[in-house]
This record gives C-alpha cells, structure tokens and sequence, in this order.
C-alpha cells in the first residue's frame, strides 16, 4: 500500500473506496486505485530551465574615408602650431631697436613676411584636414593684430614712422581693438561678424607698408621708408572705411533682428 506525504510533510493515508462491513470478522475492502505497485516508478518532477538571455554585442561602427573635425578643445595640431609660432614674433620684434642696422633690419623684414604669409598658410591647412577649432578661431586674428600693432609701435619708437604720422598708428591699433571686441560681442550675441573685402584689402596694405619700413634701407632699387609710408597712408584709410563697414553691419543686424 502506498502511502502519500502532505503538503505538511506528515503521513496520508490513501482513500478507502469501501468501509469495512459491520460484520464481525470481515475484511475490509480497498478500491484498486488506493493500491499502487511497488515497481512502478515515483513520478519525477521535470524542472524546465532556460538558458540565460544574453544580449548581443553592437555591430562595430563603420570606419569613415573622410577626416574628422577636430575636438573644439584640440590645440596642438599643425595649424594652431604655426598660429603660436606667428605669436612668437612679437618678442623677436621687440629686438629690432638693439640691431638697427641694415642687416637687422633685413632679417626683422624677412621674419615679418614669413609670419604674414603663414597666416594664409594655417588657414589653408586648418579648412582642408577640418581642424578648425574654437581656440584656433580665437587665435589666428589676435596674433595677427599683436604682430602688427607691435611693430607698428616699434617703428614709432625708433623714427622711422615720423611724428605726424602717429595719428595713423593710433587709428590702425584702435580700429584692431574695436573690430576684436565687436566681434566677441556679436558672438555672444548669435551674430557672426565676416571678414570684408576691404578689411582683407586692409590687411594687405598693413603688411606691405609694416614689411617695408622694416627694410628701411634701398631694397631691389628701391626707397623702402618712402613705400612704407605711402602704404601706411592707405592701410589707414582702408582701416577707416572697413571699420565703418563692420560696425554698420552689426547695428543693421542687430536692428533686424529685433
């Protein structure tokens, strides 16, 4: 006879079919299906485990043919290099009063142009590989300035822009300031301030006439002092009228878009 366990774990006894007859002496009776057989198996609880859900691995990214913009915050790539390199001219002009000679004075010039035409170069290389950068943006048009407004104050200490041209100096180092902080104003402000077709030409003058007065002496048969000057007269008046230029574009920005 079989005998079940409870939910309790204790003893239970198998269902009687039939009680047993109130005669004395009687046997009871069990139903058949309170007896098992001792060779029939227990039946054995299946258990259904399922494996561990994994998730699968991200494809790899695709690698891309074209360069990638460098980071805003990346400095030390090669056009930001050569943007440090022209700041680093500003010392070396301040030597030019220690050696006024004319093969001073040669080097000082050739220096100066070197540092000018870099700065088309480090544009060039930065809009090409996409290494623009928020500090290169900053950088490019301040170490031009320091460059120029540097030597411009050199020449002025040394007499070789005479002094009734120092209005000239003033009107050039002052428009590079003003125009420095209207654009970091219009930043602030959403606004971009471009570049003009007569700043660019401004800039042009500015440099031949500082390179010239840096020569001083006759160079290829020619007066330098005398060019210098001439081209000083009109970076001045192309400064003027650029300077106006920016600053009526801002305000007319400013008005339209209130």
């Amino acid at each position: 006879m079989a005998i079940s366990l409870d939910s309790e774990g204790g003893a239970k006894a198998p269902p009687i079919a039939a009680a047993a007859t109130s005669a004395p002496g009687s046997r009871p009776t069990l139903s058949r299906h309170a007896l098992r057989s001792a060779s029939e198996p227990a039946a054995e609880l299946e258990v259904e485990v399922s494996p561990p859900q994994t998730q699968p691995a991200p494809p790899p990214a695709p690698a891309s043919a074209e360069p990638q913009p460098a980071p805003s915050g990346t400095f030390w790539n090669l056009p930001n290099s050569i943007t440090a390199l022209r700041a680093a001219v500003v010392p070396v002009l301040l030597l030019l009063p220690v050696f006024p000679g004319e093969v001073g004075s040669t080097a000082m010039a050739w220096i100066f142009i070197v540092a000018a035409v870099s700065d088309l170069v480090d544009g060039w290389l930065a809009r090409r590989g996409k290494q623009v950068t928020h500090i290169g943006v900053l950088l490019d048009p301040l170490a031009d300035k320091l460059v120029v407004s540097t030597a411009l104050i050199v020449l002025l200490a040394m007499g070789r822009i005479p002094e009734w041209a120092t209005w000239m100096v003033v009107v050039i180092v002052g428009r590079e300031l003003a125009v420095t902080g209207l654009r970091g104003i219009a930043s602030a402000g959403g606004q971009i301030v471009a570049a003009s077709g007569l700043g660019k030409l401004k800039t042009v003058a500015q440099n031949i006439a500082v390179g010239a007065l840096l020569f001083h002496y006759t160079t290829l048969g020619l007066d330098a002092h005398t060019v210098g000057l001439v081209f000083l007269f009109i970076a001045t008046a192309l400064t003027i009228a650029s300077g106006y230029r920016y600053f009526a574009d801002y305000f007319r920005g400013l008005a339209a878009s209130r």
